[in-house]
């Protein structure tokens, strides 16, 4: 079985570092609670007599200093006792008996016990002391008593350390039972963190591979963690935009081929008409002939359109920013709509004001200035006017078309930027231009770093601007 578990899964990385954690810390109790149990309690022991005998000598000639040493020695349960220069004893003197005879610390041990006191670079000596009458060392605390009038008096103190091997023995048969009850909870804890974890993560995985496959009406759950809740909304959105991008590839395919099936349509058959029916009578064959140059036209202009389209969204055009005069610019792509206003009726108005010249590259927002007179064109109704307004403004020249056609509503107008993008479901073949052409102005206008956007109204029309810097 375990042959097919994952080792790269989170769920294993978590049980396992889980584990990990759990066993340092059952290491380090065994180690601190019996491997080191010992040095420590001496270590302890030791510091906690040397704390005492400092202390008492620090209180040494005070008011109260034997009842002082009493009440430590009983509290702390060691012997202190207070000797002469010759080992006599000062204190404690128990009675009538003690303080006639003065009983004296053994030679060998008070002669050991002033060699080391006087050997030691400190005020006092701690040391251990082996005694073949108890089970276990004594540890041993001297000091000297400073006296001004008469000899110096030491400060002696002893006490056992007891015999700690029950305790361990104790500590070794708990620490077992704490061991197997650590491992077992950190088993249990560590699975069920790391399927708590990783469930959603797996949930957003299989509906990532749902997604793959081409679902866009799924919809990634959140868990319960922030990351994964933001992770998830990512996705969500994400999924909206490529559902979104679908919508689109399916409405551009639709398009163009209805754009291409037309002008190619007309094609074939004028070519048909002018080999079987109009071959000799030339009027009629350069007129069939100016609809196939005609149509031809258009499907160039299509194909050129989609290919702008690609390099202005790719980079691949390189901008060479020069000043030039907006307005004349307009005016000879006015002269490209001469056509539309002879033929049906357009009214086109040029206002302006100010100093026209901008900054940029004059071929490209030539392009934009085309494609937004040409979309006003192609969704114009019975209104026919069309308006357009340069006006320079404190190093701002702003360009605006306005239009009185259809109109957009307020929830189109973020999305007739985006690539092959129609106001509504029903394609129109375009009068003039491919009908892509306000995706290739947002491109171009970006790559200009230029401000612009349309302000619209259902049945009153559309004003379309865009604004750039002067030198």
């Amino acid at each position: 079985m375990f042959k097919y578990i994952d080792k790269k899964s989170l769920k294993y990385k978590l049980w396992t570092y889980f584990i990990i954690f759990a066993s340092l810390i059952v290491i380090l109790l065994w180690l601190l609670q019996i491997v080191f149990f010992n040095s420590y309690y001496e270590s302890m022991k030791i510091n906690e007599i040397k704390n005492i005998g400092n202390s008492l000598v620090a209180n040494y000639g005070k008011e109260g200093f034997e009842d002082l040493l009493y009440t430590t020695s009983r509290n702390e349960g060691i012997v202190i006792q207070i000797l002469d220069q010759d080992g006599s004893l000062i204190y404690p003197l128990n009675n009538i008996i003690d303080i006639l005879r003065q009983p004296k610390l053994d030679y060998r041990i008070f002669a050991e016990f002033l060699i080391n006191l006087y050997n030691s670079e400190d005020n006092y000596v701690i040391y251990y002391r082996e005694d073949s009458r108890l089970r276990s060392p004594t540890l041993i605390y001297g000091a000297i008593l400073q006296n001004d009038i008469d000899s110096n008096y030491f400060l002696y103190i002893n006490s056992v350390l007891q015999p700690i091997d029950s305790t361990v023995i104790v500590l070794k048969n708990q620490l077992i039972i704490v061991t197997f009850i650590s491992l077992g909870l950190a088993l249990a804890l560590s699975y069920f963190i790391a399927t708590k974890l990783t469930k959603p993560i797996e949930r957003i995985t299989k509906t990532a591979e749902s997604l793959g496959k081409g679902d866009y009406t799924v919809e990634f759950e959140k868990g319960h963690y922030t990351e994964i809740d933001n992770l998830a909304d990512t996705l969500n959105y994400a999924t909206k935009e490529l559902s979104k991008t679908e919508e689109l590839r399916r409405d551009l395919i639709a398009n163009v081929s209805h754009d291409l099936r037309t002008p190619l349509t007309l094609i074939k058959s004028y070519g048909e008409m002018i080999r079987d029916i109009s071959g000799n009578n030339e009027e009629k064959r350069n007129k069939h002939l100016k609809t196939i140059i005609d149509e031809s036209d258009r499907l160039s202009g299509l194909v050129n359109d989609i290919l702008d389209l690609s390099k202005a969204q790719s980079g691949l055009d390189k901008m060479d920013f020069n000043s030039f005069d907006i307005l004349k610019t307009t005016e000879n792509v006015l002269k490209r709509f001469q056509y539309f206003a002879d033929n049906h009726g357009f009214r086109f108005y040029l206002n302006y004001k100010g100093d026209t010249d901008v900054l940029g590259e004059e071929s490209k927002i030539e392009q934009v200035i085309y494609n937004l007179i040409s979309n006003a064109v192609n969704y114009s109704t019975d209104e026919k006017e069309i308006v357009i307004n340069i006006m320079g403004k404190d190093g701002i020249v702003n360009f605006e078309v306005i239009d009185k056609v259809i109109g957009i509503s307020e929830d189109q107008l973020d999305s007739i930027w985006d690539r092959y993008y129609k106001v509504g479901k029903a394609h129109k073949r375009a009068t003039v231009g491919s009908g892509i052409g306000l995706s290739i102005v947002k491109s171009i206008l970006l790559a200009h770093k230029a401000e612009f956007g349309v302000e619209s109204k259902v049945g009153e029309g559309s004003k379309f601007y865009f604004k750039l810097r002067k030198l």
